[in-house]
């Protein structure tokens, strides 16, 4: 098992509302997190912030998060405590008024592997070389894609391509969506939409299933090619190889 994880502002934002982590338990249950902030004033890193903090402590507060269920109703649970702690600092701090955070998080245990998701932010796994989408973007366009009124290329062209349709932060209740995956894969991979929107599906795997580059390597590599295609935001990326033969 190795993991790496790295978040860069990318070339045109002047500063970072990401945050991302990769953390392990004492029973060695990993938990990785990308959250991608939104809102004046710096209010995006705030969120984004919220979610790892909180995440983080109730992670290491368990030596273990227990059954399957245990699990995804600890992440929602979770989920919704950050919601309102969100909320409640808008209303302590207008300023901060529109502050808001996608999230995405994977869960992998000795028996199963869960991903929890809501924004655009994207969680895959890797096996056999092939790389594919677990989780399900809660935007406009893919709304759009789903009823059949947008094409896939339309979408990635769109103008309102970046208007989510769920966030944590935006409404009193929380719409976490769970997926749970099976545990025979050789990568779990997380990130900001920073990352998808400049790297194809195929580019992003091209650059995993190179075996002469280090994880780390594999990470820089991701976050220089957005850039090198423009950068135009903050980009994230968590990476958790389980390929057999490397070591904790």
């Amino acid at each position: 098992m190795k993991s790496f994880y790295l978040t860069d502002s990318g070339k045109v934002r002047d500063h970072n509302e990401d945050s991302v982590t990769i953390l392990k338990n004492a029973n060695n249950e990993y938990l990785l997190i990308v959250a991608d902030g939104m809102g004046g004033h710096r209010a995006g890193e705030v969120a984004s912030s919220m979610v790892l903090t909180h995440l983080g402590k109730s992670f290491s507060e368990v030596d273990s998060l227990g059954s399957k269920i245990d699990a995804i109703n600890w992440m929602k649970d979770n989920i919704n405590q950050i919601n309102q702690e969100i909320i409640e600092h808008t209303q302590e701090h207008p300023d901060s008024l529109g502050m808001g955070t996608t999230t995405v998080m994977a869960l992998l245990t000795d028996s199963y592997l869960i991903f929890g998701n809501i924004g655009d932010s994207s969680g895959f796994v890797l096996k056999n070389g092939k790389l594919t989408k677990v989780t399900k973007d809660h935007t406009l366009v893919n709304l759009l894609v789903s009823a059949g009124d947008l094409t896939e290329e339309e979408a990635k062209y769109h103008p309102k391509r970046n208007v989510l349709m769920r966030a944590l932060g935006s409404s009193d209740k929380a719409e976490l969506d769970v997926f749970d995956v099976d545990t025979n894969v050789d990568g779990i991979l997380l990130c900001s939409d920073g990352l998808t929107s400049m790297l194809t599906k195929e580019q992003i795997e091209k650059v995993l299933n190179d075996d002469e580059l280090e994880i780390e390597e594999q990470v820089v590599k991701l976050i220089r090619k957005s850039n090198a295609r423009g950068g135009t935001d903050n980009i994230s990326v968590a990476y958790l190889s389980l390929e057999s033969g490397d070591e904790e």
